[in-house]
């Protein structure tokens, strides 16, 4: 399953050419204040993070091998309707780990309002927590309903079909939750022709051969103070989105890097790549899936296409998805390299990037240099300090290229 998730990466790598990033010290363009913060900030998330992991894991864990014993004949009452029971099993189980997690969950709530990364109060946050834990329950149950009926009607190659129907449930996911999904959460604001933003998405979309239709503003200042943008959607549902936060603190030269990467997803259909990752590396994902699952229920005395099995299900598919995240986050910190290039050689200011970056430490409270082992595991964008020093190399060329080599170098001056 790995070695197919590595194959999947170098199949699917940008093939342009990335700008190496010349070493540069965080110390230089951020405070010491500033990078003690971040890592701080960072090191509690990742904490409670993975408080909140283990303790769903270790839930399935339990009810995989048969304990408690009274969830385990309610259980297999459900599987007197299979199908309806796995339904039910599935979104019931999805609550449980759910609340499960919520403790962790609610003190990384409160550790981002108090580095002030957070605004919004406990109270609206547990709503929004409500409404995604019940469009999961439902997603999850579907999911459940689905993965019995095809173990009982293919035993052993269930996997197959499921692969099938993992690549389609992804991309009809990609294609609706910007038009279905993300309205729940917050309330999206074309621009208007007459926008200054629009009209530098417009100027940049020309420059990059990319028709622009859809963009977006999205009122994420409700929430934080997060700065970002992102391109969502397929076909008609593709859109740039970009945080009122961004629209409103960053300067122009900012706007225009952080859009100019975002038009390079565009540019170089990064969505329909996320999509044929998940086509190549689904069949023997579920292969693992199928393994591990059938020993932890037998192991447990459930028969694999009850709904009773689902916990094992669950674990094994939680297990196989970090697995596979770890390949996954590889490819996406050279796409997003790749975008960061593309962004230099449209705006030719690789001043605007380094400032860009800046902001946004300091507006997110990022560590700007991770350790290598965070990054290899989780990372899914380069560290700061490597977009800065892509920027340096990006300039310090251009320099060289106008016969001025070295003239360039240094020249972007440091946070003290």
């Amino acid at each position: 399953m790995v070695l197919a998730a590595e194959a999947a990466v170098w199949i699917l790598r940008p093939r342009g050419t990335v700008i190496d990033p010349s070493p540069v010290a965080a110390g230089d363009y951020f405070t010491p204040s500033q990078i003690d913060r971040g890592a701080a900030y960072a090191n509690g998330q990742l904490i409670l993070f993975g408080a909140g992991v283990g303790a769903q894991a270790a839930v399935l864990l339990v009810v995989a091998l048969g304990r408690p014993g009274a969830l385990r004949r309610h259980l297999e009452r459900l599987g007197d309707r299979p199908i309806r029971g796995a339904a039910l099993a599935g979104a019931s189980l999805s609550v449980a780990l759910a609340v499960v997690a919520l403790p962790a969950s609610v003190a990384a709530h409160g550790r981002s309002v108090d580095y002030g990364v957070s605004t919004q109060e406990l109270g609206s946050w547990l709503a929004d927590a409500g409404k995604s834990t019940a469009i999961e329950a439902v997603l999850a149950g579907g999911g459940a309903a689905l993965l019995i009926a095809l173990v009982r009607r293919f035993p052993r190659r269930w996997w197959l079909p499921g692969a099938l129907a993992a690549i389609l449930l992804s991309a009809i996911f990609a294609w609706l939750a910007p038009v279905v999904l993300a309205p729940l959460f917050n309330r999206f604001t074309p621009l208007p022709p007459s926008d200054p933003a629009r009209a530098d998405v417009v100027e940049l979309g020309r420059r990059a051969g990319i028709e622009i239709s859809d963009v977006y503003r999205v009122d994420a200042s409700r929430r934080g103070r997060a700065l970002n943008a992102y391109v969502a959607g397929l076909g008609p549902t593709k859109r740039v989105v970009l945080y009122d936060n961004l629209l409103r603190n960053a300067d122009r030269p900012e706007l225009r890097s952080v859009v100019a990467h975002e038009l390079a997803h565009v540019k170089h259909d990064d969505v329909p790549r996320g999509l044929l990752f998940v086509a190549l590396v689904a069949p023997l994902g579920l292969v693992f899936v199928r393994e591990l699952a059938v020993a932890l229920a037998r192991h447990g005395g459930v028969d694999p296409a009850s709904p009773a099995a689902l916990p094992a299900y669950a674990l094994a598919l939680g297990l196989a998805s970090f697995a596979l995240m770890i390949p996954g986050d590889q490819l996406s910190r050279r796409v997003e390299a790749s975008a960061d290039t593309f962004a230099l050689r449209i705006t030719e200011d690789p001043r605007g990037l380094i400032e860009l970056q800046r902001r946004l430490i300091a507006s997110n409270v990022g560590d700007p240099d991770p350790p290598g082992w965070v990054t290899a595991i989780l990372g899914t964008h380069p560290p700061a300090v490597d977009r800065i020093g892509a920027a340096v190399a990006y300039e310090r060329r251009e320099a060289s290229k106008l016969g001025g080599a070295g003239e360039g170098s240094g020249s972007v001056p440091g946070a003290g």
